[in-house]
């Protein structure tokens, strides 16, 4: 891995890594801050939980969750973070080597004396170090803000940390799945309405699996991968399903480094 690499995709990475993380900031203290309202309305929070169509709790994952409670109501908030994180890590793993080549610099990168090897490995730790900073910030900000707003109530802080630890997992997924379609695109003009379609499009699966209680959309979409109302209930990952997102990452990162050592790189004419 080059040194120089990494540093300079980590500091280009700068505003992204600020704005994310200003975003999960945001909606942690937004939502956090009606907390003492819903905590101190248990029963009647509780009541009209029940009068919404099964089917609706089934999408935004809140069948059988206590708002109430400090780790209910953060499950429900969760949702919001992951689909902040997925957009972050499909829009590192589309733009990885395709905003490059589509602005037709990639043929002076590599006539660096460094290897294909080293330029996406020093490109994709920049990637993992800017998405571990963003977790870093929403690890902070949950335990400060849920301390300030808690009311009183007290919560399990491992079920959170673990909760808050399937992020990283998470995120490698969408990496590395970006990075293997646009590795697979001839040209990729535009980062953004891929990352979107990657990010959005598995939150929908997700939500239509509850929906449908299809345990077939359930094993091709992160968000049931790491579902937050599983963890929360049972205290821990729902490891079957973990392992599919483990094995999809490192399948797409060996086709990633297989694709790009092979890849006709565009050059200026």
């Amino acid at each position: 891995m080059s040194a120089t690499i990494y540093w300079h995709e980590l500091r280009s990475r700068t505003k992204s890594i600020i704005s994310w993380s200003l975003a999960i900031i945001g909606i942690v203290l937004l939502y956090f801050s009606f907390y003492p309202t819903f905590a101190n309305q248990a029963a009647l929070m509780n009541e009209m939980m029940a009068n919404f169509p099964p089917e609706l709790l089934q999408a935004f994952g809140m069948t059988g969750l206590d708002l109430s409670t400090v780790l209910g109501f953060y499950s429900f908030v969760f949702l919001f973070i992951q689909i902040c994180v997925a957009i972050q890590a499909s829009n590192y793993g589309f733009g990885l080597v395709s905003v490059e080549e589509a602005e037709l610099t990639a043929d002076f990168l590599l006539s660096k004396p460094v290897t294909r090897t080293q330029i996406l490995s020093g490109k994709l730790l920049a990637a993992f170090s800017a998405m571990v900073i963003t977790n870093l910030v929403a690890w902070i900000s949950s335990f400060v803000i849920i301390t300030l707003f808690r009311n009183g109530h007290d919560y399990d802080a491992g079920i959170l940390a673990l909760l808050l630890s399937s992020l990283i997992l998470f995120q490698l997924v969408f990496l590395s799945v970006g990075l293997v379609v646009s590795l697979l695109v001839r040209r990729l003009r535009s980062v953004t309405p891929y990352s979107m379609a990657l990010a959005f499009g598995s939150y929908v699966l997700a939500a239509f699996s509850g929906m449908l209680g299809d345990v077939a959309l359930e094993k091709i979409t992160p968000f049931k991968h790491f579902d937050p109302n599983y963890i929360i209930q049972h205290g821990a990952l729902d490891t079957p399903l973990v392992m599919i997102s483990v094995v999809v990452t490192i399948l797409s990162l060996a086709g990633s480094y297989w694709l790009y050592l092979r890849r006709d790189i565009p050059a200026v004419s």
